[in-house]
């Protein structure tokens, strides 16, 4: 590929216009918005969403064991892997130089961390059902029946003599599963749709192939991280967007430095400043980040409304 625009970007002329002022402004202010809601909801562990320690691991409705989560986790991140392995094997490691690339390294990344999570949750949950087993048939052998007093607490079931039942915090590892399933979901659902109605359907681009494996890499990641949230307890909140703006930014940013210091083709049309065009495509690319991100809040709200409708006994929000 070559650059599509005629200026060269490593010229220090081809900065210093009105146009890339205006596409810089577009960009940087909603990631300062962002820093600030941040900072706002999260400074300091003040988080307005309070989530349990074990909603990183365990399912949405009781009756799924947190196994199967477990399992569908798995899966996921080797089929992602495997995909990234073969596009990565052929097309090499400028596929780094695309949106497409980074988001779809984030949700092998999310569903790596997931798994490793999920095997911690899983780990621990069989340790504490093993405690609270031993400690019920040592209190049978003793007292020949085992019957707790009405009025106190049944600590022997949770088999951490009077601990409660509750895991390890996740601390970091936590925070960081749930900014990546924020960031990723809008990432995705942006991704995907500018391919599917933008990319495939209009434009025509110079060296690009239609083929199997570019139609998985646009498709699988967002079959998948709609599967997991079908199972898992993650909140969505409406500030989780600051996430996903940060991402992009940082791509867009990572775009400029790079083609400041290398002449390089653009990944993506749009992104050349040399067109009198390109803050108008800046700010429509910034502004396609709320319908998205929104859009799967909506997905998590569906979901929410019909589980808790159809499985009211055993949905767990």
């Amino acid at each position: 590929m070559e650059s599509s625009g005629s200026d060269d970007p490593t010229a220090l002329s081809y900065w210093l216009r009105w146009k890339v002022l205006l596409s810089a402004i577009f960009v940087v202010t909603p990631m300062i918005i962002a820093a600030f809601f941040i900072w706002k909801y999260e400074h300091l562990g003040r988080r307005v969403r309070k989530q349990d320690d074990d909603a990183s691991w365990k399912p949405c409705l009781r009756n799924i064991h947190p196994v199967f989560l477990l399992l569908y986790r798995i899966l996921a991140f080797s089929l992602l892997m495997v995909a990234m392995g073969f596009d990565l094997g052929i097309h090499g490691f400028q596929l780094f130089l695309y949106y497409t690339q980074w988001t779809f390294t984030l949700v092998t990344f999310y569903f790596g961390l997931g798994s490793l999570l999920s095997f911690y949750g899983c780990f621990y949950h069989l340790k504490i059902a093993d405690k609270s087993r031993s400690h019920l048939l040592e209190d049978v052998e003793s007292s020949g029946i085992y019957s707790p007093l009405v009025g106190k607490v049944d600590e022997t079931r949770n088999g951490l003599s009077g601990k409660s039942e509750t895991l390890p915090s996740y601390g970091f590892w936590d925070y960081l599963f749930q900014a990546l399933y924020q960031m990723t979901a809008g990432a995705v659902t942006l991704t995907d749709s500018v391919y599917w109605i933008v990319i495939f359907p209009f434009l025509n681009l110079r060296d690009y192939e239609m083929n199997f494996l570019t139609v998985v890499t646009h498709t699988m990641n967002a079959v998948l991280l709609i599967g997991d949230t079908t199972l898992n307890r993650l909140q969505f909140p409406w500030f989780g967007i600051s996430y996903f703006i940060l991402l992009t930014g940082i791509y867009v940013i990572f775009q400029w430095i790079i083609h400041a210091c290398i002449q390089l083709w653009w990944p993506y049309p749009f992104l050349d400043l040399s067109s009198v065009h390109s803050p108008i495509w800046y700010l429509i690319v910034a502004a396609m980040h709320l319908p998205c991100y929104y859009l799967y809040l909506g997905v998590t709200k569906v979901k929410h409304l019909a589980f808790s409708r159809c499985f009211p006994d055993s949905y767990m929000h």
